[in-house]
């Protein structure tokens, strides 16, 4: 469900479930019972281990019930359950281990850490990020941030600055913003590399979608410091706004990237 574009077009996740959808189970005809309208029956199974995700009841990291449990618990077929399963797997919210089973992703898996990070290096490396936090601080939320948000005007957020490096070349500042509501107590914790982690083991909020926007900027004097580099340099800005499972707005990130090294990838099917 990532959106890698300019604007919120349908990914590869969404596309992969549309089309499942459109020649789906459980549809009329199709001689079970328990559709609303014409959802197919994978669809409504898909929903409930999505809730249960949401809720907390499996952990990142966790391994899932087996097909067979979960179809005798629900009361579907094993077939239903494992349409359901790999289109959360095809949403990066599961992870297939062969001979192992079927867990919830971990932010921390390098899966998922690319399935957010679409920077790249130009040439042989890893491109795994490192980071260091250069300020966090709660206060009241700017119009911005409660535009991003979806906050009310008393709203306060959580201000994260951090600078990141791919294959140990620094290369992006990031300015986050978060509800404090929903996060409290972020700004006295020793901030982990890869923050979806930190968010979902610890305040039960997974990232399941981002909308993101990019743009060819000048950098700033802030961003010209933290990566040493003269004021003006030519960098990309990556705007993204996180959605959680319940399809909050949870996170915004603007990411200010010198790419005289690294790159935007971006898969198109």
């Amino acid at each position: 469900m990532l959106d890698t574009s300019f604007d919120a077009l349908p990914t590869d996740g969404a596309l992969r479930r549309h089309a499942m959808e459109r020649s789906g189970e459980g549809q009329a005809g199709s001689g079970r019972t328990g559709t609303v309208g014409f959802r197919p029956l994978y669809r409504q199974v898909y929903d409930t281990l999505l809730k249960r995700l949401a809720d907390a009841v499996w952990q990142p990291g966790q391994i899932l019930p087996s097909e067979g449990q979960l179809a005798l618990e629900l009361g579907v077929s094993q077939g239903t359950v494992r349409k359901a399963l790999d289109a959360l797997t095809a949403d990066s919210l599961l992870v297939r281990r062969q001979g192992r089973g079927t867990f919830v992703a971990d932010h921390d898996d390098k899966q998922s850490v690319f399935r957010f990070l679409k920077l790249r290096p130009d040439g042989d490396g890893t491109g795994m990020p490192t980071s260091r936090v250069t300020g966090i601080a709660e206060a009241a939320a700017s119009a911005d941030e409660r535009g991003r948000l979806d906050l009310v005007r008393s709203a306060r957020v959580v201000r994260i600055e951090r600078v990141r490096a791919v294959d140990a070349k620094l290369c992006v500042v990031e300015t986050i913003s978060v509800p404090a509501s929903l996060f409290p107590g972020i700004a006295q914790l020793e901030l982990p590399n890869t923050l979806y982690s930190l968010y979902a083991t610890r305040y039960g909020i997974t990232i399941a979608t981002a909308n993101e926007r990019l743009k060819a900027v000048a950098i700033g004097a802030r961003e010209a410091e933290l990566l040493e580099v003269p004021a003006g340099t030519p960098a990309l800005e990556i705007d993204r706004v996180a959605i959680d499972l319940e399809e909050r707005p949870v996170e915004w990130r603007l990411s200010t990237c010198l790419t005289q090294d690294i790159h935007y990838l971006s898969v198109l099917r």
